[in-house]
């Protein structure tokens, strides 16, 4: 059992680091999208907001196929679809087939966002002890990874076709041997399949759905305008003014890492608070910095801060629905929840640029803030079970090792 369950969180694990590649890969080269296929300035923001829309769509459409269909099987086929969807995006030569391509990348982030927090959150209910944190953190290491990949892309003029295919070429294979040794959770009962789609999973989630919203208000806000910040705002050189955002992406690969280590001793309530209040006085840093070295210590903060949210937003998710209603019903609150990730990347860059040219980026930074300090309200439902995730060491659980990827 423990040998399996090994082996589940590092094919998830691997799974996680495989997207985190793939999504930078993506956002870091827009500019070279955009040049390839003549996309004005004006119909830009279109292709950009439908990705997300069209990720909140395929997470809807998991939450009903998760009740016949096993996770590990949606994400088994949806990331491929991702990685050939990225080459398609990469190698195209008209407009219709990058929409056709963006489309299909939309709709299977979402299905793949959904079903490997659904492994995680199963896996980590499986050890009896908090281990999401440490899937976030590899998808970090792979975003550093990716981004790395487009600068030099970037860097020596290469066609996107060159720069992802590569990249495809390895992790479209790896992913699919590691899927053999995905770990599903407890099947549902006929019993709970009638509590996955009532309104009591709503009413229990709205708090966590807000926070997630508020931290990805947050995280866009780092990666659509630190660097806008950095140079408009507080001076900086155009070449200093790239360094937040990777500042920011190492110390939320940093906390991550560590994330887990401080939930077993302290408790998810304790973490969530102390990362709240670290992100909450990152932007208050970044709204007063005087120049760009203090503003990029004000990003640094924010991804010590901001990390922890999300993972552990997913994990009491799951937990909270998995003790009312059963595992079908976990499964089904961490996909309503995923459509809130969405839902703030939407939200966050275009609320920022609008209060920025309105009012002034200062004032703009401390809307995020107080949205994230809302999460302090919400901390208690963070808690768990006196018996959950205090241990030191694996605790076994119920897992269905048996049928893995190839069971529905």
């Amino acid at each position: 059992m423990t040998e399996v369950l090994r082996r589940g969180r590092a094919s998830l694990a691997f799974s996680f680091f495989a997207q985190g590649v793939a999504f930078a890969l993506l956002v870091t080269r827009i500019p070279a999208v955009q040049d390839r296929y003549g996309v004005s300035d004006a119909l830009l923001p279109v292709f950009l907001a439908a990705v997300p829309i069209l990720a909140g769509v395929g997470s809807v459409t998991t939450e009903r196929l998760v009740r016949r269909v096993r996770p590990s099987r949606l994400l088994r086929w949806s990331q491929p679809v991702v990685l050939l969807a990225l080459l398609g995006v990469g190698a195209g030569d008209r407009l219709v087939g990058m929409a056709a391509a963006l489309a299909a990348f939309g709709l299977a982030v979402g299905v793949l966002d959904a079903s490997m927090n659904m492994l995680g959150v199963s896996l980590q209910r499986s050890y009896g002890r908090s281990i999401m944190l440490s899937f976030h953190a590899v998808y970090s290491l792979g975003g550093i990874l990716g981004a790395s990949l487009a600068w030099v892309g970037a860097h020596w003029h290469l066609a996107l076709w060159v720069s992802y295919l590569p990249v495809v070429a390895v992790l479209l294979p790896a992913t699919l041997v590691g899927s053999r040794w995905y770990v599903d959770g407890e099947p549902a009962s006929p019993e709970g399949q009638g509590a996955e789609g009532g309104g009591v999973v709503f009413k229990l989630l709205l708090p966590l759905c807000l926070v997630m919203t508020f931290a990805y208000i947050g995280d866009s806000t780092v990666s659509n305008w630190s660097a806008k910040y950095l140079k408009d705002v507080l001076g900086s050189s155009e070449q200093l003014a790239t360094v937040p955002y990777n500042v920011y992406m190492v110390t939320t690969l940093l906390g991550r890492a560590i994330g887990d280590f401080g939930v077993r001793r302290l408790g998810a309530v304790t973490v969530v608070r102390l990362g709240t209040l670290v992100a909450a006085g990152g932007f208050a840093v970044v709204a007063s910095a005087p120049g760009a070295w203090v503003g990029m210590l004000g990003f640094t903060l924010l991804g010590l801060g901001l990390c922890v949210l999300v993972p552990q937003t997913f994990a009491a998710a799951g937990r909270h629905a998995f003790e009312h209603h059963g595992p079908g019903a976990s499964d089904a609150a961490v996909a309503r929840l995923n459509i809130f990730n969405y839902v703030g990347f939407l939200v966050g860059s275009p609320l920022v640029g609008a209060l920025g040219d309105a009012w002034s980026y200062r004032g703009a930074m401390l809307v995020p803030m107080v949205l994230v300090l809302v999460t302090l309200v919400y901390a208690r439902s963070f808690e768990a079970q006196p018996d959950r995730y205090g241990g030191g060491h694996e605790r076994p659980r119920t897992a269905d090792v048996g049928r893995g990827s190839n069971g529905v």
